[in-house]
């Protein structure tokens, strides 16, 4: 483990992190909202400790191995996650403590959207931004942001990368250097945000929201500037942009490289994991409006409206809302919710387990239902026409077993700290897949759970965003052996 290069790149990427704070600054400048010097206090904090961690070790250079890939990336979301909280604590408005201000933090970058605000629509613009913001650089990980910008990273690059890209699949790149992937992929996400504020402009929202709802859209976070979320616009259009990018978003974003490097619409026809998911959503989507007529909770339009856009917000882990699905009636609230665990593709910003190990434990059931039926045949698990190793069906299969396990010890921990079942059980779904809104008296906000159910929220946050094992092998002894 090269300790001074960690540090080194740590360092760097921190004073990197602190140019976010320019954006915020220009937003408090123009809307005059007085806010501009917490900001200020963040970038000039960022840029101090990151000196002082990359100067003394500027000439610490070696290639980085798996392991120092691992402890970069859960360093750098730690640190920018506490980094982040600054504006948040050192602003008047909003008046946050420490905890809240992390939780707010941790959630704008793992693209959870959970808050503890309320009263957004009053916030000074310049936090109301900045929450985006947060948002849009979790999306795609600023990890791989650091790769695709920062020659110095040299070819440890990959070991970031290999820990940053969520799903079973990681080693595939798209393109020979792995500098050059990083940036392939940005510059789709780049694309994507600046195509869906132009939407979001022309169909009626000020520049203001057009940017900041494109921030999270494009991210599938769920932050907006408004408490109402999508439902202050009240415009059919806008909620069809942003159901479109949504979806377009919960895709791999490989699969949109590819499709643009090929010219080929064909491409996502061929892919089986966007076959599943797209299946998946069109039944989602059809049993919630068919649902909600035949409960008589909505007779016209808007039951369509509306049972489309939450079915889509909550099975992609954006959280965006046009209506609250924790009042609709039978097992509406419980099934749209449990659609979260399934989650987006893989190497996409969404969470959830992702579709890719839903679709490949569906698989392996199968296989073992058709063993019963011949013991001596020797079947194997495809997706599409490639053949999937034990070793990959061994992870997915890992990967599950750790999920539920971690989920139920946190839902025995949130249950300690006096949450009810419901919020408790909603509360860690939606922090482990990055979903934001739950049920319960976690349904609007979570400015009212204990201090210590929040604590345990953000490691959750954490888990979810990483997926799991890139922060439980720190735990490890092997880990540490040289």
């Amino acid at each position: 483990m090269s300790l001074l290069v960690i540090l080194r790149i740590v360092g760097l990427l921190l004073m990197v992190f602190s140019l976010t704070m320019v954006p915020p600054m220009v937003i408090a400048r123009i809307f005059h909202d007085g806010n501009w010097h917490a900001f200020g206090a963040g970038m000039a904090i960022s840029i101090v400790t990151g000196a002082l961690l990359y100067w003394p070790n500027r000439r610490a250079k070696r290639e980085l191995r798996t392991r120092d890939g691992f402890i970069i990336t859960v360093l750098f979301w730690s640190v920018l996650g506490l980094f982040g909280t600054i504006p948040f604590m050192v602003s008047d408005a909003p008046s946050m403590s420490f905890t809240d201000a992390v939780f707010e933090s941790f959630s704008g970058l793992t693209t959870t959207g959970a808050t503890v605000l309320s009263g957004i629509d009053h916030l000074p613009a310049s936090i109301r931004f900045y929450r985006q913001q947060l948002q849009w650089l979790g999306g795609m990980g600023i990890v791989v942001l650091a790769v695709a910008i920062l020659p110095t990273l040299g070819i440890g690059g990959m070991q970031l990368y290999r820990t940053e890209i969520p799903g079973p699949l990681k080693d595939s790149k798209l393109t020979p250097r792995i500098t050059e992937t990083a940036k392939a992929l940005w510059y789709i996400y780049v694309i994507l945000t600046v195509v869906c504020a132009l939407a979001y402009w022309g169909a009626g929202m000020n520049w203001f929201d057009a940017i900041g709802h494109s921030f999270a859209t494009v991210a599938v976070g769920g932050f907006s500037t408004y408490d109402a979320s999508i439902a202050h616009f009240n415009s059919a259009t806008i909620e069809m942009i942003c159901v479109f990018f949504m979806v377009v978003s919960s895709v791999s974003f490989g699969l949109h490289f590819a499709v643009w490097r090929e010219r080929r619409l064909l491409q996502y026809i061929r892919d089986p994991e966007f076959r599943f998911f797209v299946t998946f959503l069109g039944l989602l989507i059809v049993i919630t409006v068919i649902t909600l007529f035949a409960t008589g909770t909505y007779h016209d339009a808007t039951g369509i409206r509306h049972g489309l856009f939450e079915a889509v917000s909550v099975a992609t882990t954006s959280g965006f809302s046009v209506a609250d699905f924790t009042l609709w009636p039978g097992v509406l609230p419980i099934m749209l919710f449990m659609a979260a665990f399934v989650g987006a593709c893989s190497g996409s910003a969404g969470g959830g387990m992702k579709v890719i190990r839903i679709l490949l434990i569906l698989k392996q059931g199968i296989r073992e239902i058709h063993r019963l039926i011949h013991p001596n045949a020797v079947f194997a698990v495809k997706v599409g026409r490639m053949r999937i190793s034990e070793g990959v069906a061994e992870a997915v299969w890992g990967f599950f077993s750790v999920y539920m396990m971690l989920f139920v010890v946190m839902l025995l921990a949130l249950l300690a700290t006096g949450l009810d079942q419901v919020t408790a059980w909603s509360a860690i779904g939606s922090a482990l897949n990055n979903l934001g809104p739950g049920l319960g008296d976690v349904s609007t906000d979570y400015g009212d759970i204990p201090s210590a159910a929040k604590w345990i929220l953000v490691l959750a946050m954490m888990l979810g965003r990483l997926e799991i094992f890139t922060i439980l092998v720190l735990f490890t002894p092997a880990f540490w052996r040289r």
